[in-house]
């Protein structure tokens, strides 16, 4: 599966590259790389607030004390960057963002009636992940992960929370054309009682936090397998596992159920009779990381993306000099639709232009000759083959339908 490696397409056709100067696991993003991942990220904050998600920034940075009040330092202390000094305090580049979201829902009292609160973000994060371990955009030190975290007033209440995570999930991959069982499988991930330094010591918990996600999974009445300590420190979780070109299987979304940051962020409601009650969590995260979901869709795809989310969605080809004029005219009203559109009026046949189209992998051509300017229309080509001679005004409602139909 070299052809569709990811790490040989991604530079090909100018998604991405690793630059040695700025360093190892850093992706650089070029335009059209930069536009897949921006569209991946409108479609989770656009479907997200659907689903009633309320999107928040936080800082890419927090003050030590943070990690170490959630217990994230020292337990992921060997995957974190080393502390700043700033004004003789230490600082740290956050490697998850559930810390900052406990904090920003502490900010003020809340109610039963607002419950549950789903805080999300698209959040930066830094990890330092072994040069032994990096891989392209599949395993890098820092990236944007679609994150959430949802304030819960019931361990039932939760358990629907989860399910609704996992709803949004298969939505989601389904717009990718991801299959369940063919493309991704479910693993209910499990901690270890005895190992009291890699999880939190609350045997109980774990047992009643375990019973409630196998539950969710066998309400939802499909296969998945169970793995012993693949769990997060603070709580079980229910991972989704892909493929890649080379047959390495990563996680690449996770929703987890959380019985120990409520205690230590001291999270709270005020319950129907006017008391303080303890709040329950589940962390998810809807597409994973988008650098880790491009490189899958990259390979998924062989780099000839859908046409929502494909660099380029069209270029105009006039055949000679004679059909530049209405070309140009062509580009800018594609354009002004909001359709990424290109014009190739380089001196090359048109054969050639069509070859360098395809190996761009574009996924619509609009072919302009001698009969297209006499009858101010533009022959489109798709992947599929010819749709034929049509005005300007039908193909952009073809294409827009298509666009955002995520078709």
């Amino acid at each position: 599966m070299e052809e569709r490696d990811h790490k040989k397409l991604g530079p090909e056709l100018e998604l991405f590259y690793i630059d040695p100067v700025v360093g190892k696991g850093l992706p650089m993003f070029l335009p059209k790389g930069a536009t897949v991942k921006r569209e991946l990220e409108r479609f989770v904050v656009e479907e997200e607030l659907k689903r009633g998600y309320l999107h928040v920034h936080t800082p890419d940075l927090a003050r030590l004390e943070l990690y170490e009040k959630s217990g994230h330092y020292p337990h992921y202390k060997d995957s974190m960057y080393a502390p700043i000094e700033i004004d003789e305090d230490k600082y740290m580049l956050r490697p998850m963002t559930c810390p900052h979201h406990f904090q920003l829902y502490l900010q003020k009292p809340h109610s039963y009636r607002e419950l549950p609160m789903r805080i999300a973000e698209l959040a930066q994060l830094y990890r330092y992940e072994q040069s032994g371990e990096l891989m392209g955009l599949q395993r890098v030190r820092t990236f944007c992960l679609a994150d959430a975290h949802i304030i819960c007033a019931s361990e039932e209440q939760a358990a629907d929370e989860v399910g609704g995570a996992l709803d949004l999930i298969e939505y989601m991959v389904g717009v990718f054309g991801l299959k369940l069982g063919e493309d991704y499988r479910y693993r209910l991930s499990l901690g270890d009682r005895a190992n009291n330094e890699k999880y939190y010591k609350n045997d109980a918990a774990w047992e009643k936090s375990e019973d409630l996600l196998r539950q969710v999974m066998q309400r939802r009445g499909c296969d998945f397998e169970e793995a012993k300590n693949e769990a997060a420190f603070y709580g079980p979780k229910i991972d989704i596992q892909m493929k890649n070109a080379n047959g390495k299987e990563d996680t690449a979304f996770t929703v987890q159920y959380d019985f120990c940051m409520p205690d230590r962020f001291d999270l709270t409601y005020v319950g129907e009779d006017g008391t303080k009650k303890r709040a329950f969590v589940v962390h998810r995260s809807s597409i994973g990381a988008i650098e880790r979901t491009m490189a899958l869709l990259i390979e998924k795809y062989g780099g000839a993306f859908p046409l929502w989310l494909a660099p380029v969605q069209a270029r105009v080809l006039p055949i000679g000099e004679a059909h530049q004029a209405l070309s140009r005219v062509v580009l800018e009203k594609l354009r002004e639709a909001g359709i990424r559109a290109e014009l190739d009026d380089s001196n090359e046949s048109l054969g050639k232009k069509i070859r360098g189209a395809k190996t761009e992998k574009v996924p619509y051509l609009l072919v302009i000759g001698d009969t297209e300017v006499a009858a101010e229309q533009a022959t489109l080509e798709g992947r599929n083959g010819k749709v034929g001679a049509l005005s300007v005004s039908d193909i952009i409602q073809k294409l827009k339908l298509e666009i955002t139909s995520r078709g």
